[in-house]
């Protein structure tokens, strides 16, 4: 029997969920999924190990993507224990304090790579509208000053939705939707009065979700404003390509969080195939598309990242063809 007080729930557990309808086939799942995380960690440590070791990439446009990766890396490796315990090892308990923990980390950073994308933003915005003062308004201090100001704003934005919760009874069943803990999934799971959490939540919401894709959007109007004077078509079309790969990180970001925040809020009679379809989508996919996104379209990326595939050529002249 669930106590329903909150002293007491620490000691209880939650039970992870994989897929609807497919339990029996979790154990093929989890090759895809597998494939994804290693994907996941290949991809970002390589931007990552490509930023540093390029002396040249040292600029406030490739530490935010650094920032990135890094974020990206910490989104995969928030979820990656759960989700590969219920699809290995069929274990889906987990405990009230690691429940809680996984979900502050989730959500901390993936508010993180938002926050991260509207720095990005900024900095295409500077580049392309004012490029003779790039330099000076954006130096390696302001962009580590950006990077500080995102992660307190993700630390006081995630903590106390997170303890408004941890304080709430839950006495129903403790059957999540997903395989990882999410606070969408947890507070549907309280038996009492939720008003203020439901409206703290949604303040965060329109914070995150609403206000940075809303900047994001106003700077890529000035942009387009701007690009729309170039005197050459050449120009206007390489500024845009400089811009593109920073849209499709948007887009990969926005989309499933939009869409899992409408599932999770009016879709209670949808399948649960949608809900899971959307949670995977919005925390597994960026992670690993990002870095792909990057390595195509930026020729800086690209051709470190060819570098570090490509073998070196021995300098012993008996390992050289004849």
């Amino acid at each position: 029997m669930w106590l329903s007080n909150s002293s007491s729930s620490s000691s209880h557990t939650f039970t992870l969920t994989g897929i609807p309808g497919l339990d029996a086939a979790h154990v093929w799942l989890s090759v895809p999924f597998t494939c994804i995380y290693a994907a996941s960690l290949v991809g970002n440590c390589t931007i990552l190990f490509v930023i540093r070791s390029d002396p040249s990439l040292h600029e406030p446009m490739y530490q935010l993507l650094s920032m990135l990766a890094m974020t990206d890396l910490g989104l995969s490796l928030s979820t990656a224990p759960t989700v590969m315990s219920v699809f290995w090892a069929n274990c889906r308990e987990i405990s009230f304090d690691a429940c809680f923990a996984q979900l502050y980390f989730v959500h901390s950073f993936s508010f993180m790579e938002s926050s991260v994308l509207l720095a990005m933003a900024f900095d295409r915005y500077v580049a392309i509208c004012y490029p003779l003062r790039y330099t000076s308004i954006l130096t390696s201090a302001k962009t580590a000053k950006m990077g500080l100001a995102a992660l307190c704003r993700c630390l006081f934005g995630v903590l106390p939705s997170l303890f408004l919760l941890r304080r709430l009874p839950f006495c129903r069943s403790r059957v999540l939707s997903h395989a990882y803990c999410l606070h969408q999934d947890l507070i549907k799971l309280v038996c009492a009065d939720i008003t203020f959490n439901s409206m703290y939540g949604l303040a965060v919401a329109i914070l995150i979700v609403v206000l940075d894709p809303l900047l994001i959007l106003l700077s890529y109007i000035r942009i387009c404003k701007t690009i729309a004077r170039f005197p050459s078509r050449r120009e206007r079309l390489k500024a845009l390509n400089n811009c593109l790969s920073h849209v499709l990180a948007v887009l990969i970001l926005y989309i499933p969080m939009v869409g899992l925040s409408m599932v999770h809020r009016f879709g209670k009679n949808a399948s649960p195939l949608v809900h899971v379809f959307m949670a995977n989508t919005y925390l597994l996919i960026p992670p690993v598309l990002n870095p792909v996104i990057y390595s195509i379209k930026n020729k800086q990326i690209r051709r470190g990242v060819l570098k570090v595939l490509t073998p070196r050529k021995s300098c012993f002249p008996w390992h050289r063809s004849t």
